[in-house]
């Protein structure tokens, strides 16, 4: 383990005098009103375009920058006393790969660069043209010292052998922690639960909403049954709006932040767990680290948004859940599940267990060992 000084926002805050974990228009009296208030609609924008700006320079290559010297002296101090066979970095943040190659070429030691997510072809990318362009020249230095890359799905796997086209590219999903599944009583409601960051525009429960308010308009719903729960709301603002909007205000409940035992338990508890997606022709490969979270939890999985992809063949694989492919199958998929819900009281799992098992952290590990065999033993030779 070795120092963390923050990142940068958080330093940002400390300086301020303003709490680290929430945003500084939460915090702040004349921002909150300007972000509540439509008539500063403008107004709101400018900051936001301000923050970006400063983020664009701040922020390079990523908000953990500060942790760097402090990993690479520790890493030096451990190559420097004790054997080690190759290295892992794995990312996001993309400064633990700056930090691997740092000790790739003064160890000469094999490094093994995992992508949870792509760097600079990440379609979730956030700044600007000429910064991406920057950091993609960041990107092919740094990993032009790696022996292997390697990330989620087959789809990202591709994206980034045409611009790493010496490297071998290889393949190891998202996975579970075994430990994680548990059983807890189910809500005596039919909630909809969702753990985790909410994103304007992409990750957003606006079409859930919709589909909801609907079937409650349309008599099929009760609405003192129905419970949408979020945990982990750090902007209020513009989700209470769309909140509002769709008139359910006594159905949606928005939670803060809680401790990762808490959230778990939420998920065990739910009839239904929600998993939002962006709808970007890109998130065919995405797998959200949520997704095998909330296959540890055994619960029905609603994924809503994007493409079909990668996600909506596991859900169909496993038999973990669905993904409607419009507005209208998305309504289909709640009055199935809440049918279920009032024949037997609480909506039954279908998942199929060998399969999901194949998605397990035991078989993430199987594939990284051989992996690293294949790479140490490559080496030798």
């Amino acid at each position: 383990q070795t120092p963390y000084p923050g990142d940068v926002t958080t330093c940002f805050k400390r300086k301020l005098g303003a709490q680290p974990e929430a945003p500084v228009e939460e915090q702040v009296h004349f921002l909150k009103k300007i972000y509540y208030n439509e008539k500063f609609i403008l107004l709101a924008k400018f900051i936001e375009i301000t923050k970006r700006a400063l983020a664009e320079v701040l922020e390079y290559p990523d908000a953990q920058r500060r942790w760097y010297p402090y990993a690479v002296e520790a890493g030096s101090r451990l190559l420097s006393t004790e054997p080690f066979d190759a290295i892992i970095s794995t990312a996001d943040p993309f400064t633990c790969h700056l930090i691997a190659k740092t000790l790739k070429r003064n160890f000469k030691i094999p490094w093994i660069a995992d992508f949870r997510d792509l760097w600079t072809q990440n379609h979730y990318y956030r700044f600007s043209p000429i910064r991406r362009l920057i950091e993609r020249s960041l990107e092919l230095k740094t990993l032009r010292l790696a022996d292997a890359l390697v990330t989620v799905s087959e789809p990202l796997a591709q994206q980034l052998r045409t611009l790493h086209k010496e490297k071998p590219v290889y393949t190891i999903t998202n996975g579970y922690d075994p430990d994680d599944v548990k059983k807890k009583p189910l809500t005596k409601e039919f909630t909809i639960t969702y753990t985790g960051y909410l994103y304007k525009g992409k990750r957003d429960p606006e079409s859930l909403f919709k589909a909801i308010s609907e079937l409650l308009n349309e008599g099929k719903l009760d609405k003192h049954l129905v419970k949408i729960r979020f945990y982990g709301v750090t902007e209020y603002y513009w989700i209470e709006n769309k909140i509002k909007k769709y008139h359910l205000e006594d159905v949606v409940l928005l939670n803060p932040k809680v401790p990762r035992d808490t959230a778990l338990d939420k998920q065990r508890e739910s009839q239904i767990l929600l998993l939002l997606m962006w709808n970007h022709p890109e998130e065919v490969g995405v797998y959200t680290g949520k997704l095998f979270e909330y296959l540890a939890a055994r619960r029905p999985i609603l994924a809503v948004g994007g493409p079909r992809g990668v996600v909506t063949e596991l859900l169909e694989e496993t038999g973990a859940g669905v993904h409607p492919p419009n507005h209208e199958e998305l309504k289909k998929a709640l009055l199935e599940f809440y049918n279920d819900y009032k024949t037997y009281g609480y909506v039954p799992y279908k998942g199929n267990e060998e399969k999901i098992s194949k998605y397990s952290h035991l078989e993430m590990a199987r594939q990284f060992a051989e992996l690293l065999n294949a790479v140490t033993e490559k080496l030798k030779s």
